[in-house]
């Protein structure tokens, strides 16, 4: 959450001196509507004036371990962030009783010492809500999250199920990276969903559960060995797929929107299924099993104009070919960037 005007110098907030931070909100120009006391290593408020007005209240990365009940008397609360800092489930109870704070439209909890999803079922037009980088084994919770919510982040804890995910018809994106999953599941539902991030889990099969207005797509480091599943989801823009063990292009042609594409870090021994695709700018294809160039214009002919960047390195072809940099760049014309080389 950034400041913007109005905003309380938070040096003068958390030095203690509240006649300093009196008189700083005595010089701003109407109402203090933001609030940002980001990097103070503050271990409570007690020596903070927290204006009445406040619409945006950044508490991150301080040494917090409980909430100010202050917090829970601004009425016109939208925006509050507690993310790295030492809540527990028991400190950040009481927020679900503040029905003067019902309007938050934000609320970050990110990295504190949560181990389950906090009762947010009083902010009943929540936007936005991350609880990432805890330590919560479960979705439960979620279903009494409000139907308004369109981020939803839950990435780096230690979820072993989709759950509970059945009432986001609104949406949009969908952090779960670094969990536990082994399924793809409950998703149907989510029919605005445009970016859905699933990296760094236990993930085999690709199952979408019909889902075509995904814009973005992860699943880095996961346990994948084919890339089948993927051919409706034609809104596709980005996706990234490195890490895992896919031996084989395929379910591509379809992807029309298609402008990064990262297969890094796998099994590939060829360069297939690509060739329609006329809007591709970049292609990871670095540390596979590729071992020759020969028919790479042929394979990248839809974007051969578009092309901006691409990665082969530690591959067999690149040691293989002569004049490896040339030969793209001639093949390619408007290329960029050859593996970590700028082309001037």
């Amino acid at each position: 959450m950034a400041s913007g005007e109005g905003a309380i110098d938070p040096q003068a907030a958390a030095s203690g001196a509240e006649a300093d931070a009196e008189m700083e909100t005595e010089e701003q120009e109407g109402p203090v509507v933001c609030l940002d006391l980001t990097s103070y290593q503050l271990h409570d408020l007690n020596e903070v004036e927290i204006p009445p007005t406040l619409e945006e209240l950044d508490l991150t990365a301080n040494r917090l371990s409980s909430v100010d009940p202050r917090i829970g008397r601004l009425t016109g609360l939208r925006k509050l962030s507690f993310r790295q800092n030492l809540l527990d489930d028991a400190a950040v109870a009481p927020l679900s009783s503040w029905e003067t704070i019902a309007g938050l439209q934000e609320l970050v909890l990110r990295d504190n010492k949560l181990t389950r999803i906090p009762d947010a079922s009083i902010f009943k037009g929540l936007l936005v809500f991350d609880v990432s980088f805890n330590e919560i084994s479960s979705l439960s919770g979620l279903s009494k999250v409000s139907s308004t919510l369109k981020e939803l982040y839950v990435s780096k804890n230690e979820v072993g199920k989709m759950e509970e995910l059945e009432h986001f018809h609104a949406l949009e994106i969908l952090e779960l990276g670094s969990n536990r999953l082994r399924v793809m599941e409950n998703l149907e539902n989510l029919t605005n969903l445009q970016e859905l991030w699933l990296g760094r889990n236990r993930i085999r099969t690709v199952n979408l559960c019909g889902l075509k207005l995904i814009k973005k797509l992860s699943l880095q480091s996961n346990r994948l060995t084919s890339m089948d599943g993927f051919q409706d989801c034609i809104a596709l823009e980005e996706l990234y797929l490195s890490h895992n063990g896919i031996q084989k292009m395929e379910g591509l042609s379809t992807l029309q929107n298609l402008r990064v594409l990262d297969v890094s870090s796998n099994k590939i021994t060829a360069i297939e299924n690509i060739e329609s695709l006329t809007r591709l700018e970049d292609l990871w294809l670095n540390d596979n099993q590729i071992p020759s160039l020969d028919g790479i214009e042929a394979a990248l002919a839809g974007s051969r104009e578009t092309l901006t960047t691409i990665y082969l390195e530690r591959n067999p072809c690149v040691s293989k070919t002569p004049n490896y940099s040339a030969t793209l760049k001639r093949t390619f014309p408007n290329l960029e960037q050859i593996d970590s080389d700028i082309i001037a």
